[in-house]
């Protein structure tokens, strides 16, 4: 019986790296065929997009130039009315600083008119009467005063703006807690006088029992001008026993807590001279001596305002 010849073909041998299928295909496919089309397609696409056509050439060089001329238009009136709007700030200013001169010129005739009248008044009084009225024009503010005492310098937070925010000094005018607000203010000025000042000034502006502490927006208002930080205060008295009053009343304590908290600046320091202007207003009451006798009669005290 015949045999079937054998089949003499020789078997491929598998491939050494064929359990590793995934790692060979990485490194002879380096760029993935997905990306490689995506980026053929979008240089395509992006070719497609220019125009092609001598009009569709034209209408895109006609759209440069209107864009062209579009900002340089916009450029011009800038630059043209540049100049007009400086004009009319400086104009501004200039009319702020000769108002603020012609402010500061009335204040100067009211302090010269006031020196004038207290003149007078000394020459009406009786000699006996002069020491008197010294003191009381001393007590209400209406003469300047020098000698020691403290300068108390309060300044708002460096990073204090107009945000808002929930916090336990949030109001409707001051929202910002970096902020030194009319109470503050108002604390720590009460602090000097329970310490013992006898005389205080905030910012130039001298207290008296009439003056008044308060906010407008945000600003704050002393004797009713407006005041910018920083705050400097002034006060008259024995300069290391005030400071130390100071520091250990409720008006210090309340003040360290601003520093702490809310990174309220504020400085204090001893001085051996110090000078507080007068007050600017002052109430100026007459009255008529009541007969030798009799009770003194409301109807016979004549008040006004000067």
């Amino acid at each position: 019986m015949p045999q079937q010849p054998r089949d003499r073909s020789v078997a491929t041998p598998p491939r050494r790296d064929a359990s590793m299928s995934l790692l060979t295909n990485i490194m002879e496919h380096s760029l993935d065929d997905g990306y490689a089309e995506a980026t053929a397609r979008r240089g395509e696409t992006g070719r497609s997009r220019l125009p092609r056509t001598a009009k569709a050439r034209a209408g895109f060089a006609l759209g440069l130039v209107l864009v062209a001329l579009v900002v340089t238009l916009g450029a011009a009136q800038a630059q043209f009315s540049a100049p007009t709007l400086a004009k009319e700030r400086q104009e501004l200013i200039d009319r702020i600083n000769a108002e603020t001169k012609g402010a500061d010129q009335t204040q100067h005739d009211v302090n010269t008119l006031r020196r004038q009248v207290e003149a007078q008044q000394r020459k009406a009084l009786p000699k006996g009467d002069v020491a008197q009225a010294d003191l009381v024009a001393l007590l209400a503010g209406a003469t300047a005063v020098t000698g020691p005492g403290v300068e108390l310098v309060v300044d708002d937070a460096p990073q204090a703006t107009a945000g808002t925010g929930a916090n336990p000094r949030q109001n409707d005018d001051f929202s910002d807690t970096g902020r030194v607000r009319d109470r503050d203010m108002q604390r720590i000025v009460n602090g000097l006088w329970s310490a013992g000042a006898e005389a205080i000034s905030v910012n130039g502006q001298r207290l008296t029992q009439l003056s008044a502490i308060r906010d407008a927006g945000q600003a704050i208002l002393v004797n009713d001008r407006p005041l910018v930080p920083p705050y400097t205060v002034l006060a008259i008295g024995d300069g290391k026993q005030l400071q130390s009053s100071f520091e250990n009343s409720a008006g210090g304590v309340y003040l360290q807590v601003l520093k702490d908290n809310y990174g309220v600046r504020a400085t204090i320091s001893a001085r051996s001279g110090l000078r507080l202007p007068a007050a600017a207003s002052l109430a100026l009451r007459e009255a008529v001596p009541a007969p030798s006798g009799s009770a003194p009669d409301a109807a016979q005290t004549r008040k006004g305002n000067k």
